[in-house]
């Protein structure tokens, strides 16, 4: 028998250290990013060229703030919160509605200026559905097959958030939501049928939603024909797949793009990846494409590795809500999908998207220090010796 010492085994991590490195990374790209995209703007417009990085710098410190607290007190403990979380979202949509207190920009009322930033209730609203949906479902998961229980209350609650985002004039946050609902009530065992059925009914309103308001019409009509409509509804696209193709294989270096020149609205904010494109090339996109991968990836790990339903919907969830929204809006910059006003996660300007995010982000982590593995199948007892006593048995 050997005398060497027994080394003791490291403990493991209490979160995943890939998927925080992954999440440090993208928000520090994006700090450069926007500064690239928003300076000559900034300068020109504002005097201060600085403005918006500044302004990227103070969300990302509160939000890291929100991440450590999240990090902090533990996921198992947000659940206490599900509902007034929901019931304050909800609040929080409706107030933006109200002349003088909502803040409209680019004809859509979606901010309430507090000051320092302009806090945008959807961006909230979109994380506290995640957690309602999360409680919700792993309370009910034994009975989440029955219409009024398991499928109904969700789909109105969405429901509910989904038309006042409409009434904001923001659909993309609506359709994010609906792609969140669908993915965890699957993962949760909802009845196939009802889900088909539901989004056969919801295409016919969708398309109604897009015929019947002028401005998304436009929207649509460019996007079957973004050169044909160049000089009006088509000029951001057109923009954003000029600069794309500007850009090359290894673009044109940082600081270098002539898109952001007041040629491409919303550079620094919606159509980020279009600046991110031309000065860094095809190799930038992939890198960026391959950090949302990982997340993606990392967050599905934590999802199927929680010990309780609970940390398993939630990190679900969580992922998906990341994950949705960054193929959605780089779907957008290159052409495959109609204009929406979405930011690209962690990298856009935007101080509510920012917060919001790192407080998910957070409880992302939280979950993945999990070791139980609700959602996967159980290991088998496998039996390797007789119990002692037992007869043996014969050749």
């Amino acid at each position: 028998m050997s005398d060497a010492p027994v080394q003791p085994r490291l403990a493991p991590l209490p979160f995943d250290w890939l998927l925080l490195l992954v999440l440090l990374v993208l928000p520090a790209a994006g700090a450069v990013m926007v500064y690239s995209a928003s300076a000559i703007q900034a300068a020109r417009q504002l005097g201060d060229e600085f403005f918006f990085l500044e302004r990227q710098a103070v969300a990302f410190t509160l939000g890291l703030a929100l991440l450590l607290l999240a990090l902090r007190v533990g996921y198992r403990r947000l659940a206490a919160w599900a509902y007034p979380l929901l019931v304050f979202s909800l609040l929080m949509l409706v107030l933006v509605l109200v002349p003088g207190i909502g803040r409209v920009a680019g004809g859509a009322r979606r901010w309430i200026n507090l000051g320092l930033l302009n806090f945008q209730p959807a961006e909230l609203a979109k994380v506290a559905l995640v957690l309602y949906l999360a409680h919700s479902l792993s309370r009910k998961r034994e009975k989440v097959r029955l219409f009024s229980i398991g499928f109904l209350p969700h789909l109105l609650v969405t429901g509910l958030m989904v038309v006042l985002c409409l009434l904001e004039r923001d659909m993309g946050t609506g359709v994010i939501m609906l792609l969140v609902l669908f993915t965890m009530l699957f993962a949760a065992g909802a009845r196939v049928s009802y889900l088909v059925g539901a989004v056969l009914l919801a295409i016919p309103v969708g398309w109604r939603l897009v015929t019947g308001t002028p401005y998304r019409m436009e929207r649509w009509l460019a996007y079957l024909d973004p050169w044909g409509h160049r000089d009006g509804a088509g000029f951001q696209l057109v923009e954003s797949l000029l600069g794309i193709g500007n850009g090359g294989w290894l673009g044109q270096g940082l600081g270098q793009g002539k898109g952001k020149l007041f040629y491409l609205p919303a550079a620094h904010t919606d159509f980020i990846a279009a600046v991110i494109a031309e000065e860094t090339g095809l190799l930038g996109i992939a890198v960026l494409l391959l950090l949302y991968g990982v997340l993606v990836w990392r967050g599905l790990r934590a999802s199927l590795r929680a010990a309780e339903p609970f940390g398993a919907y939630l990190a679900l969830g969580l992922t998906t809500l990341i994950g949705a929204q960054a193929l959605l809006n780089l779907a957008v910059v290159f052409g495959l999908l109609p204009t929406k006003g979405l930011t690209l996660p962690f990298v856009s300007y935007g101080g509510s998207s920012l917060m919001t995010l790192l407080l998910a982000a957070g409880v992302l982590l939280s979950v993945s220090g999990d070791r139980g593995g609700f959602l996967r199948p159980g290991v088998q007892a496998v039996r390797v010796a007789p119990p002692r006593g037992a007869p043996e048995a014969s050749p």
